[in-house]
Formats: C-alpha cells, sequence, structure tokens
C-alpha cells in the first residue's frame, strides 16, 4: 500500500474544486480511501483557531474598553484636517 498526503486549503477556489474532482472520480473506487484530517503536526482543524489563545483574549478584552479612551475620528475627505 501506498500513501500520498495533500495539504489542501477547502477555502480557496483550487482547493475546493480539487476535492470535489477527486471525490466525483473516487466515490465508489475500490482500493482507493478518501482519509481527512490525517493528523500531522501542521494541520488545523476548522474548528479549531490558528491563533493564540491568550492573544484573542487580549484582543477582545482591548476592544471592550475603546469606548472608556478617547478616541480621534478621522475624515477620510480630509485626514490633515482631522489630526490638526
Amino acid at each position: 500500500m501506498t500513501t500520498i498526503t495533500f495539504k489542501i486549503d477547502k477555502r480557496t477556489k483550487a482547493g475546493k474544486a480539487f476535492l470535489a474532482m477527486t471525490e466525483a472520480f473516487l466515490q465508489n473506487v475500490e482500493g482507493i480511501e478518501i482519509i481527512e484530517n490525517v493528523g500531522t503536526c501542521d494541520s488545523v482543524n476548522e474548528d479549531q483557531s490558528s491563533y493564540n489563545p491568550d492573544f484573542v483574549a487580549e484582543i477582545l478584552n482591548r476592544s471592550k474598553n475603546l469606548d472608556k479612551k478617547k478616541l480621534t475620528r478621522l475624515n477620510p475627505d480630509d485626514v490633515w484636517g482631522s489630526i490638526l
């Protein structure tokens, strides 16, 4: 038996097309099995975030505190006038 591993990004157009093509061609073929999420060290489940949980918590905490800080609103038509 030979094992071939592909790393496919399901979010891309090419990745979706490749998966659809292989599933269509290999749907009822004996001797070929498609296994998803083999579990290599660099694979990431779609349910898991690739961001550090501490980083996510810090960003969410900062976004809650935005109302408490004085923010400068910029007018996109007159950026320099808004700053000065």
